[in-house]
């Protein structure tokens, strides 16, 4: 039965091969068609989660995506993006467009990379993901652990979202600087660290894994808190209704498609986020339009899921609002951004964290790199009693960690309530001859 699988699946990949061959990726790049961004272009065969690697690359590309466009009924996938760089720019760097040519054209491999997930061994670190309750001073306690196991944070990224917390770290042993290899050392990394995520909590669970494996980093946090059902709405209060994205989700009947809109204010990495969430919920996207032009994003997908199916009941079509909602929030950045450049160390990250705990600040985001020796690290800090961060704790803090070190970035801006709610509208419905819809009912209301 194995070897009929393995036998199955080297077919398939022969095959998808071959289309690929056949019909080889197209990407043209152009900087007259639009006067404020550079249009990217990509035509090629149609396979399962095509439009989530082609968005991948472009985010990892840090663009902002102002326009797009996404058909791919058929065999054939047609995208097209207007994107900029983070000062608002067209992108002109000749070997940035080089390398969206070689990434999105025939020498990439969108269905092998998308099976895997993009995992692929390394000896430079180890990988340990973590899934828990949020709590006050979690990523101290979690650093402190490593450093005492002689274990060095050289990256990681950190999320928070409804009462949940996930981070995925890559870590080095202290006397080596490459991965930590030995089993009964690995054991007791991940005994130590999955105590420290169950706390006093016993009603959730807490998740340690430790691997040699890469992963997007971004991709497999949705992936975390998706498993770990982050969606599961926590009646706690602290946000209102009218500052959560509107999103919502009818079938229309004579087209089988469900569509699904979305209106939320407009950040770095939203259209990844959500085409993410759709390809791990194993729906696919047959048309998009996306119109982040202004302030407030709008998008809209015309999705079925694998199995060729709309949405079929309340139910599902709640838990796909859920999915999303989250999604968007998880990386939306509550707190004072502060922003950390130093030499790297062993322990740098336990010690930072650790003077935040004392200060009772409490980290919501993280992000943590090392280049050239140097720690380039990002936190998102909020008051642990809910209360706005005091500028007096902060010059506090500064006054230990050094005035040149760790710089204030400024609060993010308050969600802004939502405005008045307007008609739903449909950009492709000019595709369709059939404008014949069948609304669920509202499960909850959007204002």
């Amino acid at each position: 039965m194995e070897v009929s699988m393995s036998f199955s699946h080297d077919m398939d990949d022969e095959y998808e091969k071959l289309i690929r061959r056949m019909n080889p990726p197209r990407v043209v790049i152009d900087n007259k068609a639009c006067k404020n961004a550079t249009v990217i272009r990509v035509d090629s065969a149609n396979e399962y989660g095509i439009l989530l690697e082609v968005v991948q690359v472009l985010t990892d590309l840090n663009f902002i995506v102002t326009k797009a466009y996404i058909s791919s009924d058929g065999g054939w996938f047609m995208d097209v993006f207007n994107v900029t760089d983070q000062d608002g720019n067209k992108v002109t760097d000749e070997g940035v467009l080089e390398y969206i040519q070689k990434s999105l054209g025939p020498e990439a491999c969108f269905a092998s990379s998308m099976r895997s997930v993009g995992v692929k061994q390394s000896t430079d670190h180890t990988a340990i993901e973590l899934t828990g309750s949020d709590r006050p001073g979690l990523l101290s306690e979690v650093s402190a652990v490593l450093t005492n196991l002689k274990c060095n944070v050289v990256s990681a990224e950190v999320w928070t979202h409804n009462t949940r917390a996930a981070s995925v770290m890559h870590v080095t042993d202290e006397e080596t600087g490459l991965a930590v290899t030995d089993p009964q050392r690995l054991a007791r990394i991940k005994e130590l660290l999955c105590n420290v995520l169950k706390g006093s909590n016993k009603t959730r669970g807490a998740r340690t894994v430790v691997s040699h494996a890469v992963t997007h980093t971004e991709r497999r946090l949705h992936q975390m808190m998706f498993a770990d059902r982050d969606y599961e709405r926590v009646d706690d209060g602290l946000l209102d209704d009218n500052q959560r994205p509107n999103v919502n989700v009818v079938n229309w009947q004579d087209k089988d498609y469900s569509v699904v809109t979305i209106r939320s204010k407009d950040r770095p990495k939203l259209l990844f986020d959500t085409v993410c969430t759709l390809t791990d919920m194993q729906y696919v996207v047959f048309h998009a339009s996306i119109d982040a032009e202004g302030p407030e994003a709008y998008q809209e997908y015309y999705i079925r899921h694998i199995d060729g199916s709309p949405v079929k009941s309340d139910a599902e079509r709640q838990r796909v609002i859920q999915c999303l909602e989250a999604a968007i929030e998880r990386r939306v950045s509550e707190g004072l951004k502060l922003e950390l450049c130093t030499t790297d160390r062993v322990g740098l990250l336990s010690d930072v964290t650790r003077i935040f705990r004392e200060n009772s600040l409490t980290v919501t985001r993280a992000e943590v790199a090392t280049k050239a020796g140097k720690a380039v690290n990002t936190f998102y800090v909020r008051d642990a009693s809910g209360y706005p961060v005091d500028s007096k704790t902060i010059e506090a803090i500064r006054e230990v960690i050094g005035q040149t070190i760790l710089k204030v970035k400024g609060s993010p801006e308050d969600p802004k309530p939502g405005s008045e709610e307007s008609p739903t509208r449909f950009l492709f419905g000019g595709l369709f001859k059939s404008r014949s819809f069948v609304n669920f009912k509202l499960i909850r209301s959007y204002s």
